[in-house]
C-alpha cells in the first residue's frame, strides 16, 4: 500500500502527467502527497552571471517554484487529497538525489517522477533527473512517460 506518495514537479506537461498519475495513486490507496519542487542553485553555486546577484538569482528561482508547487497544490485538493510541499534548496548535488533524500525523510513508500524521454547528446548533456531518482531510490519509483 502507498499512503505517503512523494511526486517531484518542475512545471512540465511531463511533471503534470506524473502528478495526474500520482493522484489516482493515492486516491485509489487513500494516500497523502508531498509535492515537491527542487531550487536548483546547482548550476549556478560557482559561477558568477555578471548579470543577476545570487540573492536576485535566488528569489526569482524561489518565486517560480512557489508558483508550481501551488498549481500542483489547487490540483491535488480539487481530487480530495491531503496535501504537503516542500521547497528544498539545492547547492551541491544532482535534483534527483535530493528528491530521494526528500522521500527518505519524510518516509515515502513511494516517489512518482515523469520522464522527459531526452535521448542521444541532449540526454548525455542534461542527464536524467528520473534517471538519477531511480538509481538512488530506496523505495519504489512510479516513472511515467512524456509520450502516452
Amino acid at each position: 500500500m502507498y499512503k505517503k506518495i512523494l511526486v517531484g514537479v518542475d512545471g512540465s506537461n511531463t511533471s503534470t502527467l506524473a502528478l495526474q498519475e500520482a493522484i489516482k495513486v493515492a486516491k485509489e490507496q487513500a494516500g497523502r502527497l508531498r509535492l515537491v519542487h527542487v531550487i536548483d542553485m546547482f548550476p549556478f553555486a560557482t559561477a558568477d552571471t555578471g548579470v543577476i546577484g545570487d540573492a536576485q538569482l535566488e528569489e526569482v528561482l524561489f518565486k517560480a517554484g512557489q508558483t508550481i508547487i501551488d498549481g500542483a497544490r489547487d490540483e491535488a485538493h480539487k481530487a480530495g487529497l491531503q496535501v504537503e510541499t516542500a521547497l528544498p534548496q539545492n547547492l551541491t548535488q544532482p535534483i534527483g538525489m535530493v528528491i530521494e533524500e526528500e522521500a527518505k525523510q519524510w518516509g515515502a513508500d513511494l516517489i512518482v517522477v515523469g520522464t522527459h524521454g531526452r535521448r542521444g547528446i541532449q540526454h548525455f548533456v542534461l542527464g536524467s533527473v528520473a534517471e538519477r531518482v531511480a538509481r538512488a531510490a530506496t523505495r519504489p519509483v512510479l516513472l511515467v512517460p512524456s509520450r502516452r
